[in-house]
């Protein structure tokens, strides 16, 4: 939605026209989900986003415009999230958790993140055509749900949603650095799951 259009949807709003609403929802109920699912996962998203929607309610009128209206709402949500993983975490410690195969070193990958030498066999099939299996991907989706909280959510914020760094800081309140260390790490680990697969048809 242009910027233009979020202004005019943000008038409607304030005057409180209902199919206003309906069309916001509609628009952003997916991304806010989104958000929602990588800080707190799929059990608490739902409710995240419930109580995100009932701040935007709140605060619809003080809304000061001074980003869109997409990264407010996308704000809004991760604060949710964040307060309903507060609420509900349990003791872990921030470290790396092992992944199901390690973690592959960095000696094999060049500068820009590519692979030097290809994961076996994946001359037979391209990465989408592999992707598309369900037994892989739910090998990967195991392996991201086996990450530590912050390394799941930049790598879904990042890959699934496409965002940029500079946004998923913002949304997670962490720096770059960070962020980039956290990516590389959980990239890193499903990579090593990747490969495996590749070389056994195993999980």
């Amino acid at each position: 939605m242009a910027a233009a259009d979020d202004w005019q949807l943000l008038e409607r709003l304030l005057a409180g026209e209902q199919k206003a609403f309906e069309e916001l929802v509609s628009t952003y109920q997916g991304g806010m989900r989104a958000v929602a699912y990588a800080i707190v996962g799929s059990r608490q998203a739902d409710e995240a986003v419930q109580d995100a929607w009932l701040a935007v309610v709140r605060n619809l009128s003080g809304f000061q415009r001074r980003s869109s209206l997409k990264t407010w709402l996308l704000t809004i949500t991760a604060n949710a999230a964040k307060n309903r993983y507060k609420q509900n975490r349990r003791e872990v410690l921030l470290d790396d958790l092992p992944s199901p195969h390690g973690t592959l070193g960095d000696d094999r990958f060049s500068s820009d993140g590519h692979w030097l030498l290809a994961p076996f066999a994946w001359h037979e099939d391209t990465p989408e055509a592999l992707l598309s299996e369900d037994e892989l991907r739910e090998c990967l989706e195991h392996t991201v749900s086996s990450l530590n909280q912050l390394q799941s959510s930049v790598l879904i914020l990042r890959e699934r949603q496409g965002l940029e760094m500079d946004e998923i800081c913002n949304l997670l309140d962490i720096s770059i650095s960070n962020a980039r260390v956290l990516l590389h790490r959980a990239r890193l680990k499903v990579f090593a799951t990747l490969e495996h697969f590749e070389e056994t048809g195993q999980c």
